[in-house]
C-alpha cells in the first residue's frame, strides 16, 4: 500500500499551499499546526533546504469517530498533507493515505468506515488542486 497520495502541480509552492488550504476547509478540514521545514532547518541546523511546508489538517468529526473507535490512534493525526517546491513552477503536493488508519487497527470496522470517508474527501482535496 502506498503511505500517500500525491500529484505535482503546474502552480508555485504559495499558490498550491493557498488552494489547498482552501480546498480543505471546503470539504471540512482545518489546518491545525503548520511546520516550515526550510525555515526550521535554517533556523536550527543552519543547513538550506528547498521550500516544505508541513501542514496538520484535521476534520473534527472524522477524528472524534477516529478517536472513538481507536483511542490510540491519536499517534496518526492529525492528517499531514506536505507541499514542496520541485521547480519554479512545478510543486509536490502529498497527503497522508487514510487507508493506514485502518490497516494499522485490522480488526475495527468503524475505523475502515472513517478511513474510506477521509480517503474520499482527500482525494477530492487532491484532485481539485
Amino acid at each position: 500500500m502506498n503511505y500517500d497520495m500525491t500529484k505535482t502541480v503546474d502552480m508555485n509552492y504559495e499558490e498550491t499551499i493557498e488552494k489547498v488550504t482552501e480546498e480543505l476547509k471546503n470539504v471540512g478540514f482545518g489546518i491545525l499546526t503548520t511546520i516550515d521545514v526550510k525555515e526550521t532547518f535554517k533556523k536550527k541546523l543552519d543547513k538550506e533546504f528547498k521550500k516544505y511546508m508541513i501542514l496538520g489538517a484535521c476534520n473534527p468529526n472524522l477524528a472524534y469517530s477516529a478517536l472513538t473507535a481507536e483511542i490510540e490512534l491519536g499517534l496518526l493525526l492529525p492528517c499531514n498533507v506536505i507541499v514542496y517546491e520541485e521547480s519554479e513552477n512545478k510543486t509536490v503536493l502529498s497527503i497522508l493515505n487514510p487507508d493506514l488508519m485502518a490497516d494499522i487497527a485490522k480488526d475495527s470496522e468503524a475505523l475502515k468506515e472513517v478511513s474510506e470517508k477521509a480517503k474520499e474527501l482527500l482525494s477530492e482535496v487532491l484532485s481539485k488542486v
